[in-house]
């Protein structure tokens, strides 16, 4: 019995390894860097708290956090609002349901970035579908999705919606279907009215799934990187550079690790202390 179950540790040491080399190691060693001034070749020169106390005088990273919040404002709430309005309609008897439910979720499994170079051939301001059927609408200018600013950030506000939706989709469809049949029954008996049973039965019930969700999803956006790199680069300007792009491009394109790993780390208590409310309100609903 005790070589069985000496045995049962061999099969969880492969994951505790793949743990700590590629978890808890970089994140140890991105922090010790966060207080060093080092830099890609040149020696490195301990500097305290330099590097953070230099972020908030950044104006780049100004911009890159206010962009990546507008993102995750408006992001966030379409696609969780079309996710749960798609899920509300779906949620009963459809002959097709599961095809659509296939076909609906293929985007999910595209990698981001190769979903940013298809929106770039779709948002082509010459060749692209977009345009070409605007024009074929009677727009005789249409947005110039690559230098307009606004046109920039609505594509790829768009591209990302279309990846995400889905997932919230199919997670709201799932918490829908899990809600007892016994309480509709019982307000259809009532006679109320579909959205005071939204109101007061499905939207309570919901709401740990969808905040959830919500949170999910709003952590996924303020990582978001592949599809603003693809699809504008950042452009134009830095109208599209978002916080994980700033934080990219002064780490791997200048080679200011210190200040790269500084300007992340402030991304990660920023996302701490999102995710701490967020579960600071699941638990006020279970209470």
């Amino acid at each position: 019995m005790a070589y069985r179950e000496r045995v049962k540790f061999l099969f969880v040491i492969p994951g505790i390894l793949w743990v700590l080399a590629f978890t808890i190691f970089p994140l140890l060693y991105s922090l010790r860097l966060s207080f060093t001034n080092a830099r890609l070749g040149a020696e490195e020169v301990f500097v305290g708290l330099q590097n953070y106390l230099r972020i908030p005088t950044d104006y780049r990273w100004v911009n890159a956090l206010s962009i990546t919040l507008f993102f995750v404002i408006l992001d966030v709430t379409v696609s969780v609002l079309l996710g749960l309005g798609l899920a509300l309609l779906f949620n009963r008897a459809i002959r097709g349901l599961r095809l659509f439910r296939s076909v609906f979720t293929l985007p999910i499994f595209i990698a981001p970035v190769a979903l940013g170079y298809l929106g770039l051939t779709i948002f082509h301001e010459d060749l692209g579908p977009v345009n070409v059927g605007l024009r074929a609408l009677g727009m005789t200018n249409p947005p110039g999705w690559g230098h307009e600013v606004w046109a920039a950030r609505l594509a790829i506000m768009i591209t990302d919606i279309w990846q995400w939706a889905p997932f919230a989709f199919l997670v709201l469809l799932a918490g829908l279907q899990s809600l007892p049949e016994e309480l509709y029954e019982a307000a259809r008996l009532d006679s109320s009215s579909g959205w005071q049973i939204f109101r007061w039965i499905t939207l309570p019930l919901l709401s740990p799934v969808l905040i959830t969700v919500i949170l999910l999803r709003m952590v996924e956006t303020f990582k978001m990187l592949d599809i603003p790199f693809s699809l504008t680069s950042g452009g134009p300007g830095a109208a599209t550079q978002t916080y994980s792009f700033y934080v990219y491009q002064v780490g791997l394109r200048n080679f200011n690790l210190g200040y790269a790993s500084a300007l992340a780390y402030v991304l990660l208590i920023l996302m701490l202390f999102i995710t701490m409310t967020f579960f600071s309100r699941l638990r006020e609903i279970y209470d």
